[in-house]
């Protein structure tokens, strides 16, 4: 049976806490900021945790990452 590779765009999209929750940022602070608010662009600044229903999926895409 071949190794199981990890998933390169998980990889570079998630970071795994010391904890062991997995971390990702947020969307929609890229570009256009003008025509958004303060408050919006405020809530975007920081990242947010992988919900729960969707972490057992995650997981086994970075299964080799540290």
């Amino acid at each position: 049976m071949p190794k199981m590779k990890t998933h390169s765009g998980t990889q570079k999209r998630v970071k795994r806490t010391a904890s062991g929750k997995l971390k990702v940022s947020s969307a929609n602070k890229g570009h256009l900021l003008s025509a958004k608010s303060k408050a919006s662009k405020r809530r975007h600044k920081n990242g947010s945790f992988v919900s729960p229903s969707d972490h057992k999926r995650i997981k086994q895409q970075i299964a080799n990452v540290k």
